[in-house]
């Protein structure tokens, strides 16, 4: 369920986006189960180790280490803030300002994760999290990132149903296709972009105010 704390962020093209960041609780069962994912990924590279003497157990620590602290780094940059368990929980990182997670702030937030350990049972990172208005930790709040609840595909903004009027004129292909994209996003801009971007400066040749 998400809770009634939201972040309304203008982007640099002036698109309106409102972010819903997500509490520990979720943030902790979605931790939970990438843990015990983690656990099943190190058994299934331990099993075949054992069979290969000293150099499997070097090969095993490296996989521990690889596995601890790249795991959310690569899932989280590569599937777009989601690892396998904030994608269950329907969750995902982004940077603060509501862009993609970059590589940079992955590494700083993950790397990070420890501190919020100490001094024990993630104390740090709990109190930081009940503290803070948008629940970040401290790799969240250092790394500029937050985790909030991924939008279902039926709040996505869509084209409203309208009677079709042809234009006085015939429009090319590439001025269409600019349209259809003017008017799926129009709902989630501001309304000063809204009107710099009318269908009447599109069709007089305005394109550059799309």
């Amino acid at each position: 369920m998400m809770l009634d704390t939201v972040r309304d962020i203008t982007t640099p093209e002036l698109i309106e986006i409102r972010l819903h960041p997500a509490g520990f609780l979720p943030r902790g069962f979605a931790f939970f189960i990438d843990t015990i994912l983690r656990w099943l990924l190190m058994l299934l590279i331990a099993i075949p180790s054992m069979f290969i003497g000293d150099l499997g157990i070097g090969l095993f620590l490296i996989s521990i280490f690889l596995i601890e602290w790249f795991y959310p780094v690569f899932f989280e940059v590569v599937f777009k803030g989601k690892t396998p368990g904030k994608r269950l929980v329907g969750l995902k990182v982004l940077n603060d300002n509501g862009t993609p997670i970059s590589l940079s702030a992955s590494i700083i937030r993950n790397f990070l994760r420890f501190a919020d350990f100490f001094p024990l049972f993630y104390l740090f990172g709990l109190i930081s999290m009940l503290t803070n208005k948008e629940f970040r930790r401290l790799g969240d709040i250092v790394a500029g990132t937050i985790v909030v609840y991924t939008e279902p595909a039926a709040r996505r903004f869509s084209i409203p149903e309208a009677m079709p009027v042809p234009p006085d004129f015939p429009l090319s292909r590439d001025t269409q296709k600019t349209i259809v994209s003017f008017a799926e996003r129009s709902v989630g801009l501001t309304k000063p972009r809204q009107e710099a971007g009318t269908l009447r400066g599109i069709t007089s040749g305005g394109m550059g105010s799309l």
